[in-house]
């Protein structure tokens, strides 16, 4: 009789997520650790641009990947297709109440919908302020508090913001989100009139004092751009990322920081970002996948291996960890705050089609001039097709 153990067959998973060190990066080296422990799975990871992954549909990336790399306004196409697993019922109740309990701000609740949990947050983000300390303080000059000491700054020429259509729409809804008007308040209009056209004329001034250069440029490449040249000092709004307050990762570095007050007594409030990690309901493997979906989102993953390969964690304890903020030279305690107040975004299962074409309005407002009340006659005809039937 044979005492040799009966060797584990060979699994091959199937992963994508998006095109950045802090995207793709953790997802690989927590992969690789993952497969040191069981040598019989590898993970093989495929990255796209945030874009690409927008463009196509849930349905098609599942037959494809058995883990995919999401952020929260899919949960409403996956709740109505069916393409995700519901983890709510396929994950320890230790672990999901772990996980609710250190979330960062709406990072887990954002992934809830419908009586369903479509990904478990590992990564947590949203729209901050970043700036050079040395170049405020070359030229004398402080990171700004309010929207008049913003507009101060930008007419010396050192401000710049990420301005392509998706972050002009995204700035809008932070512009009226923190001004403390209700965003999506019923079926038929973005946001109160009045609160639209004041965020819209905010944005004009900001468009005022921001090189024409930034209406081509996304987060990342404003970050770029801000550590490769002494050009521009701050930033008032752009999706965190830590890589670029680690020493080492850039030129320079930056520091971020908490958005300005918009409007006075009222807390800023911007879009949640981040990412989830979800598994495909078509997966021939789902119970590995769901296996390496909690290594990757355990608490202890999350302050060590993910966030040292670049990642952004989105479990609460690395926020707070001493040696996480100062590697990320006070990122995470830096920025928390904006976290715990940033706003959830709709997730119906027509919501992509409307962020997607949202921008293109107000980017060509900002960049050509027109009607503000034109533009939000717009946005609003985009939203109300967008939740039709």
């Amino acid at each position: 009789m044979s005492n040799s153990r009966v060797r584990p067959r060979e699994i091959l998973l199937r992963g994508v997520t998006w095109d950045h060190t802090r995207g793709l990066l953790p997802m690989v080296a927590t992969s690789q650790r993952f497969h040191e422990r069981f040598p019989h799975i590898d993970i093989a990871w495929t990255k796209r641009s945030l874009q690409e992954f927008a463009d196509k549909p849930m349905d098609e990336l599942v037959g494809e990947f058995d883990l995919l790399v999401i952020d929260h306004p899919w949960v409403g196409s996956a709740s109505a297709s069916g393409a995700l697993v519901n983890l709510a019922g396929n994950l320890p109740a230790a672990f999901l109440n772990d996980a609710s309990a250190n979330s960062v701000g709406k990072s887990y609740p954002s992934y809830e919908y419908l009586g369903g949990l479509w990904a478990i947050p590992i990564d947590a983000a949203a729209p901050v302020s970043c700036f050079r300390p040395d170049l405020l303080a070359k030229h004398g000059e402080s990171a700004p508090e309010n929207w008049r000491d913003l507009i101060a700054l930008g007419s010396k020429g050192l401000v710049c913001c990420p301005s392509i259509p998706l972050d002009t729409y995204c700035n809008f809804v932070n512009l009226c989100a923190s001004a403390g008007v209700a965003l999506f308040p019923n079926e038929t209009e973005v946001v109160d009139r009045s609160a639209g056209i004041e965020a819209l004329e905010r944005l004009r001034e900001l468009a005022a004092v921001v090189p024409e250069r930034f209406f081509a440029i996304n987060p990342i490449r404003a970050c770029e751009v801000m550590t490769v040249t002494d050009e521009f000092a701050y930033c008032p709004f752009i999706y965190g990322y830590s890589n670029y307050a680690r020493p080492g990762y850039a030129q320079k570095s930056l520091a971020f920081g908490t958005t300005v007050v918009v409007e006075s007594g009222v807390t800023p409030s911007t879009m949640l970002g981040g990412t989830g990690l979800a598994v495909s309901a078509v997966s021939k493997n789902r119970h590995t996948a769901i296996e390496y979906l909690k290594f990757v989102a355990d608490p202890a993953t999350q302050r060590g291996i993910y966030f040292q390969s670049g990642g952004q964690p989105a479990h609460r304890s690395a926020w707070l960890d001493p040696d996480v903020n100062r590697a990320a030279t006070g990122y995470f305690s830096a920025t928390l705050a904006s976290l715990d107040a940033a706003f959830v975004r709709p997730r119906y299962a027509g919501y992509i089609h409307f962020q997607d074409r949202a921008g293109l309005p107000i980017h060509s407002f900002l960049r050509k001039g027109g009607s503000t009340g034109a533009v939000l006659d717009q946005l609003n005809a985009l939203y109300r097709e967008s939740i039709a039937p």
